[in-house]
């Protein structure tokens, strides 16, 4: 590692992902309203891919502020229907509507990822996986949350693929990294390509 490199986020997933791949960094969350943001973008007629850049951005550029002269990454990722964008279900039942609306259906994961040093954007890509549930009866989806728990209530579409949440689907198109909110392998690159890391 030759540059300070720091992460800006809270999510344990992204941290484990550039720990596993052997990264020197320092992880800090944004304090951003990101409904907010999300809000004043949908007024604007952003699409959800574009939401989850701007939101990347928006990350690391309030986390930039306490780091002068440090690489940071900035991540985010929409979930997506059409121009449909989902969040974490609050309960029970809203998991259960969102599993409903999905079934039989093709939907995206946009993740956004962006790397600034003091204020400047130096690289950012919005990575998309595309996923396909098979059809879903009630009474399957109600077994599955049953057995998942509140773990359904800890993911946008009420699932994890690493889980028993590879049972709803039919068909994946997409890097895994890019399914779990940080696609690796294209921000390794950047990474290499900035001096960030040694090539």
């Amino acid at each position: 590692m030759s540059q300070p490199l720091v992460l800006a986020s809270s999510s344990p997933f992204r941290r484990q992902l550039m720990e596993n791949a052997g990264l020197s960094f320092t992880a800090r969350a944004a304090v951003i309203d990101e409904r907010a943001i999300e809000a004043d973008l949908h007024r604007r007629g952003a699409g959800p891919e574009q939401v989850a850049l701007e939101l990347a951005r928006a990350k690391a550029l309030d986390v930039a502020r306490h780091y002068p002269g440090a690489f940071v990454i900035g991540s985010d990722q929409t979930m997506s229907l059409g121009e449909r964008v989902y969040h974490k279900p609050a309960s029970r039942d809203e998991a259960r509507d969102v599993l409903l609306s999905l079934s039989g259906k093709t939907h995206h994961l946009n993740s956004g990822v962006a790397i600034l040093r003091d204020g400047t954007i130096l690289w950012e890509e919005v990575a998309k996986a595309s996923l396909t549930v098979r059809e879903l009866s009630p009474a399957f989806i109600d077994r599955y949350l049953d057995r998942v728990g509140d773990r359904a209530l800890t993911s946008v579409g009420g699932y994890q693929l690493e889980g028993e949440g590879i049972q709803l689907f039919s068909a994946i198109d997409g890097d895994y990294f890019t399914i779990l909110g940080l696609p690796m392998l294209s921000l390794l690159q950047a990474l290499r390509t900035l001096g960030v890391i040694h090539g």
